[in-house]
């Protein structure tokens, strides 16, 4: 039976609405008829930006894990992802870096790089005093777990500050908010690599046994210590975070055990042919085979 390929979407000049600012990718928001606002990021040239944020949001799916609906997707010829806006229904996406300024004084919402402030623990105290009761709490740091196991399984190493936010909504004379759908998993499953040549490449990586340093040594979004130099790899902080907050941490690594190789191998299969190489598709699968075996470990 042949494999069921992912759509890729056609967007129309028409469609564009107003660029995003936001983030160092080029994009744009447009809206197809009556259909919502949806965002459409080119995918940099020689990366699989694309392919990585479509094979993430499917990962997500399978792991039962909130997330933002990315298809791929193409503009005047150029690859890229569209990601539906979930920032509807009278609801406003307040990012990370905000929530941490208004809970931290020396909090910096501006930087861009090095941001050692950007810790899981500093992320847990602005959720401490931004939800009201501790059921809240709860599940806005399960939902941060959530994430960071999905980062993890996906080596995604670019949960900055504002790749994470509360989606929030006036009610009467107070604010009613959640955390905000995981979204933005561009920097995933080696993406920023060439499949061969000099330097590091897919096939010299596979080849020469250096998959486990790729994984391990590759620097995070987020931070275990503010004296750190680098952010933890997400496969570490998941390990470090599990060790210290085995409540959150056991439903989401949970989670991981949904997934089998055989699933990750169809859910790749169905990137188009013209999207992503072999050697791509051989080395995302590796990465998540060898992260899904080291979450396991950590599961009770």
């Amino acid at each position: 039976m042949s494999t069921e390929l992912y759509p890729i979407l056609d967007i129309l000049p028409a469609w564009v609405l107003e660029p995003e600012a936001m983030g160092s990718k080029t994009k744009f928001w447009y809206r197809p008829g009556s259909d919502g606002n949806w965002l459409f990021k080119f995918s940099q040239t020689n990366t699989g930006q694309h392919w990585a944020e479509k094979i993430a949001a499917e990962i997500a799916a399978k792991m039962d894990i909130f997330h933002a609906r990315v298809e791929l997707a193409m503009f005047q010829g150029a690859w890229g992802s569209a990601t539906e806006s979930f920032a509807r229904e009278g609801r406003e996406l307040f990012h990370g870096n905000q929530l941490l300024a208004g809970a931290l004084k020396a909090y910096d919402p501006q930087a861009k790089f090095h941001h050692s402030d950007h810790t899981l623990e500093n992320i847990f105290l602005a959720l401490d005093r931004v939800f009201t009761t501790p059921e809240a709490v709860r599940r806005a740091k399960a939902s941060i777990a959530d994430y960071l196991v999905l980062d993890a399984v996906i080596g995604n190493t670019d949960r900055h500050h504002e790749n994470w936010g509360l989606l929030r909504k006036r009610t009467g004379d107070h604010w009613m908010g959640f955390i905000a759908p995981s979204f933005d998993h561009a920097s995933s499953l080696g993406r920023e690599m060439v499949d061969d040549g000099p330097g590091k490449c897919r096939r010299r990586v596979l080849d020469e046994g250096r998959l486990q340093r790729y994984v391990e040594k590759a620097p995070g979004g987020i931070y275990w210590q503010t004296t750190d130099k680098h952010g933890a790899s997400p496969l570490v902080l998941v390990r470090q975070a599990a060790a210290l907050y085995p409540d959150l941490f056991r439903p989401a690594l949970e989670k991981v055990r949904k997934l089998d190789k055989n699933q990750l191998e169809a859910l790749i299969d169905r990137v188009p042919e013209a999207a992503m190489s072999v050697t791509a598709r051989e080395f995302a699968l590796a990465l998540m085979c060898y992260t899904i075996g080291e979450l396991n470990l950590q599961a009770p």
